[in-house]
């Protein structure tokens, strides 16, 4: 359950950068940037929004290396999102790998993941075939990914279901969810507003409103188990 609902919250994150249609933020400096990850360390969700939101650019930078059958650069983007995503919440800083390394690897793998997915449907294929090309128009082929974990590939594939259903599911909620998970995470205005905004905005304590956005991610768990229940 506890997976389910980390999982329904960074759909909603990510949707709302997805319609958002907003501007990436500035890197971080090297100190603001570990002030951020010891935060996220004591279990700090906005710390682990905010690390998200300062990186956008380096899936920008990219999903710029490839061409993926069948994706739109936006595809990749929202390919890339997953990766960076899984990127911070994996992330330890005691590796000796800076996050923005750590994060640009998991980014390309997730949309190397992309490539070798977008040839699975075809019948014969050949372990020498293009499937994409580099940032340097070298050829990405079907080989060049056979070492991905399948594990991996299981873990986007989730995700990919789980936002396509979290998207359907949001406009069934009720006006008050709606209204602070769109506030929240972006869906509104492109802008994701922590919670002592919110409530400020709304003329409600900040306790009220994280009751309400757990409560909206539930009433999504519910509706996302339903109709898995009904497959």
């Amino acid at each position: 359950m506890h997976f389910l609902l980390w999982i329904i919250k960074d759909c909603l994150f990510l949707l709302g950068y997805i319609s958002g249609n907003q501007c990436f933020k500035k890197p971080l400096s090297a100190a603001e940037e570990k002030a951020l990850l010891l935060r996220l360390k004591e279990g700090d969700e906005e710390a682990r929004q905010l690390l998200i939101e300062h990186n956008m650019r380096l899936i920008v930078h990219i999903a710029r290396k490839y061409k993926v059958p069948g994706c739109t650069f936006d595809d990749l983007i929202s390919i890339g999102a997953i990766g960076l995503i899984k990127a911070v919440r994996s992330y330890d800083m005691d590796a000796g790998t800076s996050l923005s390394t750590y994060a640009a690897r998991c980014i390309e793998n997730e949309i190397l993941m992309s490539l070798r997915q977008s040839r699975k449907q075809q019948a014969d294929i050949s372990l020498n075939e293009p499937l994409g090309t580099d940032s340097d128009g070298n050829a990405v082929t079907f080989a060049d990914l056979l070492g991905t974990d399948p594990d991996l590939v299981q873990d986007e594939v989730r995700r990919r279901i789980t936002l396509r259903a979290v998207r359907e599911a949001l406009p069934s909620l009720p006006e008050r969810e709606k209204l602070v998970l769109g506030m929240r995470y972006g869906l509104t205005d492109g802008v994701m507003h922590p919670q002592h905004e919110i409530a400020k905005i709304l003329g409600i304590s900040r306790s009220y409103v994280s009751r309400v956005e757990k409560h909206g991610i539930e009433l999504l768990r519910e509706a996302l188990e339903e109709k898995r229940s009904r497959m």
